[in-house]
């Protein structure tokens, strides 16, 4: 009994390890999304870059040099809600939470683009108009920190007061606490949400 829970341990400790590889900078021979990475996305949200639908929670692949479009030539997606309320007003962010990496973010939320007062007939075309609060930084994750998240979020406005980043907010894209933000202008819920999870284009 005893050697079986000796090698119980080890086996343990041995699956731990290799987990901890795949997450944090190791590269699996097929990359799928785990059960929690794909429950987050919800609502219909819907990107398109020049080369790469998503309109659900997915793993860019390496194919096409995807990876490398979304990092160094891709500008801002269209996004698309068919949901949207024509009169309504919306905001947009974007974030990474695992800056520098999923296992030691340190810096998250890292905030790569935020867009208020979109109105809703803009966004059921796909088109992104609105006050831009931060301009949209392509997907650029460091080498050696594996798979980073981005995560989109859609809210629907309530009242008529302006949006606006605090001056503490504005001099720094790391270390963002969207959850503050979200507060501070009773945007409550995400109505959508939508991510896709993209490492080093080099790896």
């Amino acid at each position: 009994m005893q050697i079986s829970m000796h090698l119980l341990r080890i086996v343990s400790v041995l699956v731990a390890s290799e987990l901890f590889h795949l997450v944090c900078g190791g590269i699996s021979a097929e990359e799928t999304l785990s059960e929690s990475d794909a429950d987050f996305c919800h609502g219909g949200l819907s990107l398109m870059y020049p080369g790469l639908a998503v309109d659900r929670c997915l793993v860019v692949p390496r194919e096409r040099s995807l990876r490398e479009r979304l990092s160094s030539k891709w500008g801002a997606p269209q996004v698309r809600w068919e949901h949207a309320e024509k009169e309504k007003r919306y905001t947009l962010m974007m974030v990474d939470p695992d800056t520098p990496s999923r296992c030691n973010p340190t810096k998250s939320h890292w905030r790569h683009w935020l867009v208020v007062d979109i109105v809703g007939s803009d966004l059921r075309k796909g088109d992104v108009k609105g006050s831009v609060l931060s301009g949209y930084r392509r997907p650029t994750p460091p080498r050696g920190t594996g798979l980073h998240r981005y995560q989109f979020m859609l809210f629907e406005q309530q009242g008529s007061g302006p949006l606006s980043l605090s001056c503490e907010e504005a001099s720094s894209l790391g270390t963002w606490d969207p959850q503050a933000f979200v507060k501070r202008f009773r945007l409550g819920r995400p109505l959508a949400a939508l991510q896709f999870l993209t490492r080093n284009a080099a790896e």
